[in-house]
């Protein structure tokens, strides 16, 4: 073989050996940048992301950020901190259904307010959630299956968000400001009794009792400062009586001067 052909053969040799090497590194970088469980995957044209049942005790930091569909849900994640998704603004769906959620952050689902439509909380640990963390979102919400306190947070954070389908039903007070509420669907309840209303009312209650405490402390005071003051002049006239008639004068004049 001529020397020429060799050393050509040798170069394409050598240059498909590295595309290989460097095919095969990005390959292990991919697999391993992503917590064990997850991987990514296309459905219906859609690039998912999928860490169902993965052990997961925090949102994931290796997401890629072109992914539409994210699965989260079957995992430990207690909490939803600010920003937590803020490197995805294309995610349409987040599946965070069946963790331990029990507290979100607000600004937690800041930067997807454009995009995405649906948002499943449901079986978590949810007590109560200021509307703020759903600040300007679109999506459809399922806030099914938590151990909701049925009050006025509560009622502010329905009026705020747009339910999905079917899930009203399953949002039930676990607790409740009122203890016949408990067992009932909120929505339910909602209709006869409006929780805002009645904390407003006992707010006013509370300001108004406070109001007649300070106020009956001070009255309490000018009395007492009276009756403190009659009872030391009464003294000291009886005192003044006591004493020989010239000085009795004398000092009965200056007292009266004083009162005056």
């Amino acid at each position: 073989m001529p020397a020429a052909k060799r050393v050509l053969l040798r170069s394409v040799t050598m240059w498909l050996l590295l595309q290989s090497l460097l095919l095969l590194t990005s390959c292990l970088h991919s697999a391993t940048a992503f917590p064990k469980g997850c991987y990514p995957s296309e459905e219906e044209g859609l690039k998912t992301f999928r860490c169902s049942n993965a052990r997961l005790t925090e949102v994931p930091r290796d997401i890629p950020n072109d992914t539409h569909k994210l699965y989260l849900d079957s995992n430990q994640i207690p909490f939803l901190p600010r920003d937590a998704f803020r490197d995805l603004p294309l995610l349409l769906e987040l599946d965070l259904s069946h963790n331990a959620i029990a507290r979100v952050e607000s600004g937690a689902f800041r930067g997807l307010a454009e995009h995405l439509h649906s948002l499943d909380l449901s079986s978590n640990r949810l007590v109560s959630v200021s509307k703020d963390a759903f600040s300007n979102l679109k999506a459809k919400v399922n806030l099914s299956n938590n151990p909701w306190l049925c009050d006025c947070q509560l009622q502010e954070l329905i009026r705020t968000v747009d339910l999905a389908a079917g899930s009203s039903g399953g949002i039930v007070c676990d607790s409740s400001v009122q203890e016949e509420h408990v067992g009932k669907a909120f929505l339910q309840v909602i209709a006869d009794t409006d929780f805002c209303n009645m904390y407003k009312k006992t707010t006013d209650i509370a300001m108004l009792v406070t109001m007649f405490g300070w106020f009956a402390m001070v009255i309490s005071y000018l009395v007492y400062y009276v009756r403190q003051n009659q009872e030391d002049a009464r003294r000291h006239l009886e005192y003044l009586k006591s004493l020989p008639s010239k000085q009795r004068r004398s000092e009965e004049s200056s007292t009266i001067s004083t009162v005056v």
